[in-house]
């Protein structure tokens, strides 16, 4: 298994989804240039040593019950992702079903719930997650499919006990480390490794990989003050190395000089200050439409910001924007991201951007800013779904008019696209929903999230997705008394509770549904939840109260004059009486649909009906009018020209005929039905 990353909101291909991990050059510990790791040698030693140590149930002469779990904790921005990540990538090799990582707080601070952390690791385990299963489910999943795997598990900021102890695998195989900012208290034998500052020797060679070697060499005290009034930590030093790499004439002494010069916020914890500096010397130096453009990342869902993002936010274009985010790379305020065209808002700078927009913003500019983006990704997600339509269909006409920026080449690119992003819309879809002013966008964007997602990933692989978005409909609908809405959001997600055999929940939300329907007076809708409140007593064996609502459904069809719905229904009274044993009302339902399927010209479900009204009559009792309506409907699919459905009723035929005594031309029919389809016979079902 290829090494997996999860945010908590989707699968990620970046190599560290820490939200504290500042951005590359660096890693906070961790250099890309040449692939090199600084420092923190005592720390993984410490942690590779607890590894291999007793355990309280080894201890004891038991066999341990559970994977080991070691947490490295530390502060944002104090390198505790990426020593994590290099530990991860150290041992690679020992869990050679591979490495998990899951991120358990999204960028704003709110832990991930814990459900959805699951969903995605089962999605990146390959593990089928039903729609709708709720959290204990989902974690039994989870340590279920690593039950026989060796996998390690890293879960990274995690904000609590219960964030973890769920996700630990019932697997001794198994390793799980944890990245956190205190104690995970509850979880037994845990092995705490607390991140302090860098020695001063590795921070001074961090430092230099941005400053220049010498730079340092020539004022190593300088470099040596800097290092300390950073406070050892790798986020700040990666901040100020970014800004004197902006200012080749500026020496270490001068952003040592500066940054001395800026007062602390003493509504800081005086861990966080250095980071707070280092953030407000580098923020200073930025021209004021930069530093507006920076401010408003604080809005980018999941934190992933591309030039679509970026541009829609600070209202400019996409070629201006491009620079200005290349910058702030270059700065350290943003890191890269899960693919070339896009970047992180490192999760320990979060906070101050949040802060900044909101005392220098107006809120009615910030709004504006958020309806642009959520705008912005409407018509993305509009282009990604049009490009798989057939040429020269309406929306491929409305696609060719799109600015060529919102335009995708071919449906695989659209593809990608969606698969990469997907974390980051489902969160826009949340976020959209959660600011309740902007509801009518909120919609347009769950609409074309849902179309997007079912042309690219189908419905059934897109089903977990879709569900949590249609309980946002729901939750859209139910706050602005949208009745309309409201009953097509509890249709769709009673659906697939019924898809998933969760049959009482999916009744309870059809009844619901036909409320709601009503309420709006909406025809198509209480038609459909009867039809399905029927389906769903059909499914738990009621009979009696299935064919009831049926009858409902039907007589709402018969007044309106839906005749391919009238059909269908006759057809679905029909086989609930047949499993009912009634037989009178079955046969007299079957003809019924029939009549209803001849009158449509749908030759084949007029035979399909014929098929089921002998069968009927064959339960009743009365062989030979069975026979006389089996050979009918031969005829009836014979004239339809659907193959495999003549080969089917033919083999039906045959049956009968056997039960009659007719053995000679029950081989007949059997080898009319074989020379329709050859003599592989593999797909045949009774119509």
């Amino acid at each position: 298994m290829r090494e997996q990353a999860v945010d908590g909101n989707g699968p990620s291909s970046q190599g560290d989804p820490s939200p504290d991990t500042p951005p590359c050059p660096g890693h906070g510990t961790v250099s890309d240039v040449g692939g090199q790791f600084i420092g923190r040698q005592r720390e993984l030693k410490s942690l590779r040593s607890d590894i291999d140590r007793a355990g309280l149930d080894t201890l004891s002469g038991r066999k341990a019950p559970s994977a080991r779990v070691l947490l490295v904790a530390g502060r944002p921005g104090s390198g505790r992702s990426a020593l994590a990540g290099e530990l991860a990538r150290r041992l690679a090799g020992t869990y050679p079903d591979g490495v998990l990582r899951a991120r358990l707080t999204d960028p704003g601070g709110a832990p991930v719930p814990t459900d959805r952390t699951a969903r995605e690791l089962l999605d990146a385990l390959g593990a089928d997650a039903p729609p709708g299963a709720d959290e204990d489910e989902l974690t039994g999943l989870v340590r279920e499919a690593l039950a026989d795997r060796r996998c390690l598990l890293l879960l990274d900021d995690a904000a609590g006990t219960e964030q973890v102890d769920p996700l630990v695998p019932d697997n001794p195989d198994c390793l799980v480390v944890a990245v956190a900012q205190g104690p995970l208290t509850g979880i037994p034998d845990v092995r705490p490794c607390t991140v302090g500052g860098m020695d001063p020797k590795s921070a001074i060679e961090l430092l230099g990989r941005f400053a220049g070697e010498v730079r340092i060499t020539v004022d190593p005290q300088a470099a040596e003050a800097l290092v300390e009034q950073c406070g050892g930590q790798p986020a700040a030093m990666v901040l100020v190395g970014g800004w004197l790499a902006a200012r080749p004439s500026a020496s270490v002494a001068d952003a040592a000089k500066q940054l001395r010069a800026l007062p602390d916020d003493p509504e800081q914890p005086a861990g966080a200050r250095p980071l707070a500096r280092a953030f407000r010397l580098v923020y200073a130096s930025l021209p004021q439409p930069a530093a507006r453009t920076l401010r408003l990342l604080a809005l980018a869902p999941a934190g992933l910001v591309d030039v679509h993002t970026a541009s829609a936010l600070a209202g400019t274009s996409i070629s201006g924007v491009r620079p200005v985010l290349e910058d702030f790379a270059a700065l350290g305020l943003l890191r890269p991201g899960g693919d070339p065209e896009a970047y992180e808002v490192p999760g320990c700078l979060a906070p101050f951007l949040y802060e900044l927009m909101t005392t220098e913003d107006r809120p009615a500019e910030v709004q504006l800013a958020r309806a642009r983006m959520l705008e912005r990704t409407v018509r993305l997600l509009q282009s990604c779904w049009a490009v798989t339509e057939p040429d020269g269909s309406a929306p491929r006409r409305k696609l060719a008019g799109l600015p060529r920026a919102l335009r995708f080449p071919a449906p695989a690119a659209a593809g990608a696209w969606l698969e990469t992003r997907r974390p980051a819309l489902l969160a826009s879809a949340r976020l959209a929903v959660a600011d309740g002013e902007l509801d009518t966008l909120a919609r347009r964007l769950i609409a074309a999230l849902v179309r997007a997602l079912v042309a690219h990933r189908g419905t059934e692989a897109a089903a977990p997705d879709l569900y949590g978005l249609h309980q946002l409909v729901l939750d859209v609908a139910e706050r602005r008394e949208l009745h309309r809405e409201r009953a097509a959001a509890l249709l769709n997600l009673a659906d697939l509770d019924a898809s998933t055999g969760r049959t009482e929940d999916a009744l309870v939300r059809y009844r619901e549904a036909l409320d709601a329907g009503r309420r709006a007076n909406d025809p198509y809708a209480t038609g459909r939840a009867m039809e399905s409140v029927g389906g769903a007593h059909q499914e738990l064996g009621d009979w009696q109260r299935a064919a009831d609502w049926y009858g409902r459904a039907l007589s709402q069809r018969l007044a309106r004059g839906e005749r391919e719905d009238e059909a269908r229904l006759y057809g679905r009274l029909g086989a609930v009486h047949t499993y009912a044993g009634r037989y009178g009302e079955a046969l007299r339902n079957w003809r019924a649909a029939a009549a209803g399927y001849r009158r449509l010209g749908d030759l084949p479900g007029h035979a399909r009906a014929l098929s089921e009204a002998a069968r009927v009559q064959e339960y009743a009792g009365r062989p030979q009018e069975s026979l006389r309506t089996c050979e009918e409907a031969v005829a009836w699919a014979r004239k339809a020209g659907d193959v495999r459905l003549h080969a089917a009723l033919q083999l039906r035929l045959a049956d009968t005929l056997e039960r009659l005594g007719d053995p000679a031309a029950a081989r007949l029919h059997r080898a009319a039905a074989e020379q329709l389809l050859g003599t592989d016979r593999s797909g045949l079902r009774n119509p």
